[in-house]
C-alpha cells in the first residue's frame, strides 16, 4: 500500500484528531461552568473586543448566523451577554458582555490554565503548534493565484 494513503500520514486526520483531543480536554472544565466550547470561544472573542456586531463576531469565529444566533441567545439566557440595536443604524445588532459575563472571566481563565497543564506541552511547543495552525488556516483561505480569472 502506498505510504501516502495511510491514515496516519494524512495531515487532515492529524488535525481532526488534534481538534477532538483539544475540545475534549476543555469539555469537563467548561461543563462545570455550564458552557460549551463554542460558547467559550465566543466569550473569549467578546472579552477581547466587546460591543461588536453579530456579523463581525461571526466572521471572527468563522460561524454562520444560523449557528451564531442560537449561541448568542443561550449566552443571553445565561446572563453573560446582551444584544443591542445600534443607535446610529438600527439594522445593526451589537453584542455586549454583561457584568456577569465579565465576572466569569477569571473563572474561565483558571479553567483554561488547568486544561493547558493537562496537555503537557512546553510553552514554546504550544506557541509553535498554535502558530502553525493559524498559518495552515490562512494558507487555505488565501486566494489561489492559479484560480483567478
Amino acid at each position: 500500500m502506498d505510504a501516502d494513503r495511510k491514515l496516519e500520514s494524512q495531515l487532515c486526520f492529524a488535525l481532526y484528531s488534534a481538534s477532538k483531543v483539544a475540545s475534549g480536554a476543555y469539555r469537563g472544565e467548561l461543563a462545570a461552568l455550564g458552557l460549551t466550547y463554542t460558547q467559550y470561544v465566543t466569550l473569549l472573542a467578546l472579552w477581547d473586543e466587546d460591543a461588536v456586531t453579530v456579523r463581525d463576531l461571526g466572521d471572527r469565529l468563522h460561524l454562520d448566523s444560523g449557528t451564531l444566533s442560537p449561541l448568542i441567545r443561550r449566552l443571553e439566557k445565561s446572563g453573560y451577554v446582551e444584544r443591542r440595536r445600534d443607535q446610529s443604524d438600527e439594522r445593526l445588532v451589537t453584542v455586549h458582555v454583561t457584568e456577569a459575563g465579565h465576572a466569569l472571566q477569571p473563572v474561565v481563565d483558571a479553567a483554561r490554565e488547568r486544561v493547558y497543564e493537562g496537555f503537557k506541552l512546553s510553552v514554546d511547543d504550544a506557541v509553535l503548534l498554535r502558530d502553525l495552525a493559524v498559518r495552515f488556516c490562512e494558507a487555505h483561505s488565501a486566494p489561489n493565484p492559479s484560480q483567478s480569472s
